[in-house]
């Protein structure tokens, strides 16, 4: 075998339809695109959701609901996830570089401490939020709260 013998498969490759190039062509004349209409037109694109004239989907449904732009957005971290930290990273204090350097959190996330699970040992948290539950908890076991601004 040669580099000069080399072609594709058979039927890998086919030609391009070439529109517009005369009738003999089969695609000439309207160049496949019909007849009048914006379609048939050069530079035409259709805007989008738009039906043929029918009132399009996103106008037809109803709109309902609000987005309160003064809502404070919390990552919600259990006690079940914090004993489990401990145990596994033997770590003293959870704070949110602690979270975020485990996967727990980002760097600009907010974090509420919540009341789910067990503390099993006594930990200081600093976070920025705390249910009552959670707050209880950690006390309980002689951990301190912290809550940061």
């Amino acid at each position: 075998m040669k580099l000069n013998d080399l072609k594709p498969a058979k039927g890998s490759v086919k030609n391009n339809y070439r529109r517009g190039r005369g009738q003999g062509s089969g695609g000439g004349g309207t160049a496949t695109r019909g007849h009048k209409g914006a379609q048939s037109r050069s530079g035409y694109s259709r805007k989008r959701g738009f039906e043929g004239g029918q009132m399009p989907l996103q106008r037809r449904v109803p709109k309902f609901g609000f987005k309160n732009i003064n809502r404070v957005e919390y990552i919600g971290i259990n006690l079940d996830a914090i004993q489990r930290l401990i145990e596994g990273k033997k770590v003293a204090e959870i704070t949110p570089e602690v979270l975020m350097k485990n996967g727990l959190a980002a760097k600009t996330d907010l974090i509420k401490i919540l009341g789910r699970g067990q503390l099993k040992t006594k930990v200081d948290v600093k976070a920025h939020a705390f249910s009552a539950s959670a707050k209880t908890a950690i006390e309980a076991k002689g951990g301190s709260v912290t809550t940061l601004d």
